[in-house]
């Protein structure tokens, strides 16, 4: 009886002494959190999905409230009502954000650019690059595994049977660019809107020259320049073989959409154009017979 009971008081004079250790260590070593993080952590989505810039939703409620400033940071999915949530939490203000949404640079469809090979493996945009390079003969455009859809988390990318190509809905993209790091490729951007949601952008990454380029797919970008010389803001820039519209100095005045001779260039939700009313035939004079000379014999 003796040794159970001394067993018993060793026992609790040994975890006293270790809640006492514990304790002291939990207070030594205790690292301050600002309660603030947490207050803006909760009126964010909880999506993580990394398109701020920062490891998860928790990452980047701690930068916001370390830096002191909002500038420069947004998060995609909650938009400019969940940043006017944090600005109140920390007494900051916030600027207003540009709305943006993905778009897919590759017209590549199964109609302009034919298959040559059939690939049989992984359905994987990232190992069909790495192994056969695709089943086209351009090295530039979309594979069409659908690895964009797969790392959307807002189902807002889908593949069109039909085309080949992935297509996203405006509507449920938040432009959180999940989709575009999963392209091995690029042929993902995240821009702008725009105005009523209307936009231009050349629909093409292809990089090889004019001919190289047209070979392989009928829609690619030639590097031919008129786009360049015909826009009057120099919105449009040609490099390696490719051109290139800058969403912030386009004024999307189409001219370059018209110039295209490759059809490479896509204004997105705009009206149809109207058609240019025919000219009248001139009309033809009527002969008068005193006035024909004779024919001379």
């Amino acid at each position: 009886m003796n040794l159970i009971l001394v067993a018993v008081i060793s026992l609790g004079a040994i975890g006293l002494v270790s809640a006492v250790i514990l304790y002291a260590a939990s207070k030594k070593f205790a690292v301050y959190e600002d309660p603030r993080i947490a207050q803006v952590a909760a009126v964010l989505p909880q999506a993580n999905c990394g398109g701020c810039g920062y490891p998860g939703c928790s990452g980047f409620a701690a930068a916001c409230v370390k830096a002191g400033s909002l500038e420069g940071k947004l998060c995609p999915v909650g938009g400019q009502p969940t940043m006017e949530k944090v600005a109140g939490i920390l007494g900051l203000e916030v600027s207003a954000s540009e709305p943006k949404v993905a778009v897919v640079r590759c017209n590549g469809t199964c109609a302009n650019r034919p298959r040559l090979t059939q690939y049989d493996g992984v359905r994987s945009c990232v190992v069909a690059n790495s192994t056969s390079g695709g089943e086209t003969g351009c090295f530039f455009g979309c594979l069409g595994c659908g690895d964009c859809v797969s790392a959307c988390q807002f189902g807002a990318i889908r593949m069109n049977p039909e085309t080949g190509l992935p297509e996203v809905d405006e509507e449920k993209c938040t432009a959180c660019g999940a989709c575009a790091k999963a392209c091995p490729r690029n042929i993902i951007e995240i821009r702008p809107k725009g105005k009523n949601s209307r936009r231009v952008y050349v629909q093409c990454v292809n990089k090889d020259k004019g001919a190289v380029a047209r070979k392989a797919c009928t829609a690619a970008c030639i590097g031919c320049g008129k786009c360049v010389k015909v826009c009057p803001f120099e919105a449009i820039t040609l490099e390696n073989n490719l051109a290139y519209i800058d969403p912030a100095k386009c004024k999307s005045c189409r001219k370059c959409e018209t110039e295209c001779p490759q059809g490479a260039i896509i204004a997105v939700n705009f009206p149809p154009r109207k058609a240019k009313p025919a000219e009248p035939e001139a009309p033809k004079a009527e002969l008068n017979p005193n006035e024909v000379e004779p024919i001379k014999q």
